[in-house]
């Protein structure tokens, strides 16, 4: 799927060969320096974090459950998020490699959003299998075979590409015949179709009503199946019982908070915030595609009983070696 995404973005590209120049975060230009080392800190974070979790997913049997599957692309779908955008956004702060082809902004748009859109589908599915191991315990290997899993995967993967792909053919048919200066540290769809001399008012609707009534989607499916989960919850027998149900919910309701919270507080700012100025609205979008990537592994290996004792011990057996 990304391959031919990344084929055919490069293909309609080439009716649209001239560079854009992306500006950082206007009006700190003078503290880019000094702004991109937390930057760096945070996505090393990010990198390394969901890195590990990753590893001892792969490598431990006993994490082989349609949970930590689930997590696993939780954590490669945030390793695109992050990578999509810091190093280009490190490259303006410290190198000064503000240009940018419009291949590469088409490329970088398409899997910012992407991931976005992903990220939003597999805490659902999360959301899904915490149903179903709270409220069928029973039935839950037969519900969630390997074969379910595989289609849920394909499904939401193939799901988010056909809601992100029609933003570059969106933005290819219009002609950039004004600046091509993009006042942002990367491309995303409005924001470079607001450069265009020409009416984008589809760019608008879809690319803004589309994926986030797809998000809105999610939320409340998430929303439903937690309220069937604690009613089923409050009806077990014991109070040992119940907190162990509970307890296996804290680390995805966590990650569900810090990836929603700040999404919707950036749409609402976007749209109603006119007071709200341009940097701070830049800061926020940098610090949204890095700090959930890097809080999440943390969260989960805090959290889960399963992770934490496989990372105290990978970390004890390489100490003693």
């Amino acid at each position: 799927v990304a391959s031919w995404s990344a084929m055919v973005i490069f293909n309609l590209s080439a009716y649209n060969p001239g560079p854009f120049t992306l500006v950082g975060i206007p009006g700190l230009e003078k503290s880019h320096v000094w702004i991109g080392i937390p930057f760096f800190i945070i996505y090393i974070v990010a990198v390394v974090g969901n890195c590990i979790l990753l590893y001892l997913i792969i490598v431990e049997r006993s994490l082989h459950a349609p949970m930590f599957f689930f997590l696993s692309m939780l954590a490669t779908t945030d390793l695109i998020l992050s990578t999509a955008g810091v190093p280009k956004t490190l490259s303006i702060f410290w190198l000064g490699a503000r240009e940018i082809t419009f291949p590469g902004c088409l490329t970088q748009m398409f899997f910012l959003h992407y991931s976005f859109v992903l990220d939003s589908a597999i805490l659902l599915a999360m959301a899904f299998d915490r149903y179903v191991a709270i409220c069928s315990p029973l039935r839950y290997t037969t519900i969630l075979t390997p074969k379910t899993i595989i289609k849920i995967v394909v499904g939401i993967s193939f799901r988010s590409f056909c809601i992100i792909l029609p933003d570059v053919f969106l933005l290819t048919r219009l002609p950039f015949c004004r600046t091509r200066i993009i006042p942002h540290t990367y491309c995303e769809h409005i924001g470079v179709a607001r450069l265009a001399c020409a009416d984008i008012s589809i760019n608008i609707w879809y690319g803004f009503c589309v994926p986030i009534m797809t998000v809105i989607s999610d939320v409340i499916l998430i929303a439903v199946s937690y309220t069937l989960i604690l009613c089923t919850v409050f009806h077990l027998p014991s109070r040992d019982a119940r907190q162990k149900a509970l307890g296996t919910c804290g680390s995805h309701v966590c990650v569900i908070l810090m990836f929603y919270t700040p999404a919707f507080f950036s749409i609402l700012a976007h749209r109603f915030g006119h007071n709200v100025s341009r940097t701070f609205h830049i800061m926020f979008a940098n610090l949204y595609i890095v700090i959930p990537p890097a809080l999440n592994p943390i969260v989960y290996g805090v959290k889960t009983k399963q992770i934490r004792d496989k990372v105290i011990l990978l970390f004890s057996t390489k100490g003693t070696e």
